[in-house]
């Protein structure tokens, strides 16, 4: 089976249909949302009901729980919480305790395994940056890949005599060993390359592929801008950090 795997889409609705018209191309069979699918963008409805379209598998993002009120702000920086606060106003209480019901683990049978943070505490909402964050991760893994995000950054981490990382974009994945793949992110990139990132999962061959989209930045935007939401949310899409 081809899986098309994505995260962080942060209500960035350019982003999220050029990452979708790029995974029709590859002919996946099931779509995987990894999480975060509001928050910093103009259009948190829109993306949420272009996911649900898709009939995506989801599990929760940090920002998703923030929004349904499920996960205390006080920690977020002031234009996430900004912008936390200004999507709870867009969506209705329907669409809000959809986000609460997410789960933040989901397992695939014996093939894949997703998550948004971590598996070690998936509702801390931690990074996966460092080979001993990766190690705790892998450790608790049961099948052979967990596809993640939240960083914002593609990176692969292997289980071995030590843990190794990587940031190729072709990633084969060994069924008798253990690798970690964060998919980057749809909407906001945090590895100074503006592209979208998703990922392409063929299990019977046993090979990922990260695949960088173009989409219309300006018009992102301007939408963040019009809607009254911090600028930088915006700015920084330019420059993918």
């Amino acid at each position: 089976m081809r899986y098309g795997i994505y995260s962080d889409i942060h209500a960035n609705l350019e982003a999220l249909q050029a990452v979708l018209e790029t995974l029709e191309k590859e002919k996946v069979d099931q779509y995987i949302c990894l999480g975060d699918i509001v928050g910093y963008g103009a259009n948190p409805k829109e993306c949420l009901q272009l996911v649900l379209e898709y009939d995506s598998l989801i599990v929760a993002g940090n920002h998703d729980y923030a929004v349904s009120g499920k996960l205390n702000i006080d920690f977020f920086n002031p234009y996430a919480k900004t912008a936390v606060l200004w999507t709870r106003e867009q969506l209705t209480d329907e669409e809000k305790q959809f986000l609460a019901s997410l789960d933040l683990v989901q397992k695939i049978e014996d093939v894949l395994t997703m998550v948004h943070g971590t598996l070690n505490f998936p509702e801390m909402f931690d990074y996966v940056q460092t080979s001993y964050d990766a190690h705790l991760s892998l450790e608790l893994l049961e099948t052979p890949v967990c596809f993640l995000g939240h960083s914002h950054v593609p990176i692969n981490f292997f289980q071995g005599s030590t843990v190794t990382f990587s940031m190729e974009e072709d990633v084969v994945i060994n069924k008798n060993s253990k690798t970690l793949v964060n998919v980057g992110s749809v909407g906001q990139p945090r590895d100074e390359n503006p592209l979208s990132s998703c990922a392409v999962y063929d299990d019977e061959v046993g090979k990922v592929w990260i695949h960088r989209v173009e989409y219309d930045i300006e018009t992102s935007i301007e939408k963040i801008i019009k809607a009254g939401l911090p600028e930088i949310l915006g700015e920084r899409l330019r420059f993918g950090r």
